[in-house]
């Protein structure tokens, strides 16, 4: 049975007022949990420092994504520009922190997610797209109405608003928010960001009821569900025993990513306890915690061809 994209399935008046809801929450900016509360339409800019046009860095067919999203042809991403997290660790700190890019118009948006999608790429996936909704949700229209038909997936840093998240509920096809802490102190400290773990997982429960576990097509390839994603800190900065076991208790069948790839970026030298990358107990750790758990479907122990835990 052909799968059918979630957006696909809305009628066009609905999808007219959940446009006109976007814009109307950034006229009093409260599109994440900072609650800003400027008008960005009227040139006002919020922690995300985005008006009410879409600001991308790049674009093109990714192949070091999750493998169910890269298939064989890639994952159709999408940076966009500036974030409405601050961490102080930034992997893509030139894009989230320094805004590398540019402002495009909804159309330029839209030709951008059909060029991935005749480029054979299998989904569109939305960088931070957090602080930027209403541009994407207006673009994705004039992409669908000129024949836009793969999954869409929503790739956070996992700081959502609640609210936000229920009315895209009927647009997103794959969820991948991060997981990043297990400790909002520390949230507060590295990514200035407040009360980030009670929303994070508020934001994983109403990610999980609107899409469910990740189903992955006959061909290998992720057509809908939760993708959790969990970068590994050094000296257990992301507390990731606390954040596993919530992940566990949502469903033990979430797919996660358990990430090794911290490097010291931005401004991680001036925290002597972020200012090394992690070891291979730290990571190895991580993945017997996930197991511990329950968790199985872990992206690098499903697609590794080693049989070494430190990939």
């Amino acid at each position: 049975m052909e799968f059918i994209p979630a957006y696909l399935k809305f009628s066009d008046n609905d999808f007219k007022k959940k446009i006109e809801y976007f814009f109307d929450i950034i006229r009093k900016c409260s599109l994440c949990p900072r609650n800003c509360g400027v008008d960005r339409t009227a040139d006002k800019k919020g922690a995300c420092r985005v008006l009410d046009k879409a600001y991308i860095s790049s674009w093109g067919p990714h192949f070091g994504e999750e493998a169910p999203l890269v298939g064989q042809y890639g994952s159709g991403t999408i940076f966009f520009g500036f974030c409405n997290l601050a961490c102080v660790y930034c992997q893509n700190w030139t894009i989230s922190h320094l805004g590398e890019g540019e402002e495009v118009s909804y159309e330029d948006l839209a030709s951008i997610m059909l060029y991935l999608q005749n480029s054979g790429c299998h989904n569109i996936n939305l960088v931070t797209p957090t602080h930027q909704i209403p541009q994407i949700l207006k673009s994705l229209y004039i992409a669908r109405e000129k024949g836009l038909k793969i999954p869409i997936v929503y790739n956070s840093g996992g700081y959502e608003a609640i609210e936000s998240l229920k009315n895209l509920d009927g647009i997103i096809d794959i969820y991948m928010p991060d997981f990043k802490y297990g400790d909002s102190s520390l949230a507060e400290k590295y990514s200035k960001i407040k009360n980030y773990v009670e929303i994070a997982k508020q934001a994983l429960i109403e990610m999980h009821r609107q899409v469910g576990d990740l189903i992955i097509n006959q061909d290998g390839v992720a057509i809908r569900g939760l993708i959790v994603r969990h970068l590994v800190l050094p000296n257990n900065i992301a507390g990731t025993e606390d954040v596993l076991n919530f992940i566990s208790k949502i469903s033990q069948n979430t797919y996660i990513n358990i990430m090794n790839q911290y490097r010291p970026c931005w401004q991680a030298d001036e925290y002597p306890e972020l200012n090394r990358r992690i070891t291979k107990k730290e990571f190895n750790d991580a993945i017997r915690i996930a197991l511990k758990y329950g968790l199985t479907r872990i992206d690098c122990w499903l697609y590794s061809k080693s049989d070494q835990l430190w990939l």
